[in-house]
């Protein structure tokens, strides 16, 4: 986990903006115009949270542990903390907005951004720590597949160049960083193909005709 004062999307970290009811509409539009593409909203269930809400313009997911309380247990810093994670976890990718009373998120910062130091408005943001989107091994590998069998079927300077310029691709997808999982993908793809297409290839010359 990462904490930290900064307001654009930095990569390697989800963003968690805490946003206090307490925020007039200026300060509510300022968080609307940077937020990230379909961010995940979570919202007390009062009047001031609804308020904020409405003027981010984002359908909100109603949570009952973030309304406020007299007597808060000595549990529910960890308890606030629990849910908002378990939210973000589901899409590293978005997001994710608290809309509570001050004293909640107070709570909440404390649990999930201990060095956290104080700032100044109604907003705070958190970054926590995530990895790279997961590469999906399964495609990549049938994508190779395939690609091998297209790649023996042509003439041989196609048999190289396919897997080739596939590989290249990836090396480009590799080094932009929203894009590395399909780089990887891609890359698995070329390594796949080069061994399918060597297979097929050598399997041929044995066997003249055979396939």
């Amino acid at each position: 986990m990462h904490a930290s004062r900064y307001r654009r999307p930095v990569p390697g970290y989800q963003r968690i903006l805490v946003v206090s009811t307490t925020a007039d509409e200026a300060e509510v539009r300022r968080i609307r115009g940077d937020l990230g593409r379909d961010p995940l909203v979570l919202t007390a269930p009062t009047a001031e949270a609804g308020r904020v809400v409405r003027v981010l313009g984002v359908e909100p997911q109603v949570e009952v542990l973030l309304a406020a309380v007299t007597f808060p247990p000595v549990d529910r810093g960890h308890r606030l903390d629990e849910l908002v994670r378990a939210h973000a976890l589901r899409d590293r990718f978005r997001d994710v907005v608290v809309v509570t009373d001050p004293a909640t998120a107070t709570l909440l910062l404390r649990g999930i951004a201990p060095d956290q130091l104080p700032t100044r408005g109604a907003l705070t943001v958190v970054g926590l720590v995530r990895g790279d989107r997961p590469v999906a091994t399964r495609r990549g590998l049938a994508v190779g597949v395939v690609l091998g069998f297209v790649a023996a079927a042509v003439a041989p300077p196609g048999a190289i160049l396919l897997p080739g310029v596939v590989a290249l691709l990836g090396l480009v997808f590799f080094f932009a960083q929203p894009w590395r999982h399909l780089g990887r993908e891609l890359l698995l793809a070329a390594t796949v193909a080069v061994g399918v297409g060597l297979v097929v290839i050598a399997s041929s010359a044995r066997f003249p005709g055979g396939w």
